[in-house]
């Protein structure tokens, strides 16, 4: 097991991690500012691909965290890196918002529904029925599918959720009868984006922080890096007891995290750890 003081660099889910709606969750300020004085690293990686990675430094500078668009990875960005290493400026059938587009279009892809080389889903929050039958029928015609991440909701404000990219994929599902190869958490091509964006750490100095054990903890676990589960969203020691899908280590949030490496720095709590 990998001492978590020796992790350099910490891979950090959103929502219900570090930020809960437009605010900071306790100690996220603290466990971020010492990651940096401490001579560490972190990286925000999010699901959410109808949003772009200046879309999040806006959000966390408006929180007062150091962020650049290098310290954010969306499904989207690891999907453009992933078709972007099987064919440049391939032609893609793009099912996603303008800012998804643009991400796509940086990268000299060309977006059309002529001939494409791929079809592409997003959680596209302007997804027409137009744009579901031509997907649809390049599906069927045997086009390669991809999609950025399984979620099948997205949480908002006061606990409500609309759907995300993962509905949209059994809606396609229902009607064509097949699903796409997927690159956001869990799955390891989104954490790959990451080790070529971070290149100067080794795969055992990478840490993956989230409270869900299905999309976070198990991103961890398929890349094959140190998983951290906070208990300060989703997950719960319940779950964890009757689940298959083991954290490395487990704290309260983390603010528990922040304060166990000041102690493991001697500066100085406890955690769970699965062995």
């Amino acid at each position: 097991m990998t001492d978590l003081s020796k992790i350099k660099c910490f891979l950090l889910d959103m929502d219900g991690t570090v930020t809960i709606g437009n605010e900071l969750l306790p100690g996220a300020a603290e466990f971020l500012k010492y990651l940096k004085e401490s001579g560490r690293d972190y990286l925000f990686m999010t699901n959410n691909s109808s949003k772009n990675s200046d879309d999040y430094v806006q959000k966390m500078r408006g929180l007062g965290i150091a962020c650049n668009p290098i310290d954010v990875m969306t499904s989207g960005e690891a999907t453009v890196n992933y078709l972007y290493s099987l064919k440049p400026k391939a032609r893609v059938y793009l099912m996603g918002t303008p800012e998804l587009e643009k991400q796509f279009l940086d990268y000299k892809f060309i977006l059309t529904d002529e001939n494409p080389d791929f079809v592409v889903l997003g959680f596209d929050k302007t997804l027409t029925y137009e744009k579901l039958v031509i997907g649809c029928d390049l599906i069927r015609a045997g086009v390669p599918y991809i999609a950025t991440h399984p979620d099948f909701n997205c949480p908002m404000p006061n606990d409500a959720y609309i759907p995300d990219c993962g509905a949209m994929m059994e809606l396609i599902k229902a009607s064509t009868g097949k699903m796409p190869k997927v690159i956001g958490k869990p799955n390891r091509e989104i954490v790959e984006s990451v080790f070529r964006k971070r290149c100067q750490y080794k795969p055992e100095e990478f840490a993956m922080v989230g409270d869900r054990l299905y999309t976070d903890v198990k991103t961890g676990i398929n890349a094959g890096i140190t998983s951290i589960l906070v208990l300060s969203g989703e997950a719960t020691m319940k779950d964890v007891n009757e689940s298959d899908v083991k954290p490395t280590y487990i704290f309260k949030g983390v603010g528990e995290i922040y304060e166990y490496l000041k102690e493991k720095d001697g500066i100085g709590v406890s955690c769970v750890v699965n062995s």
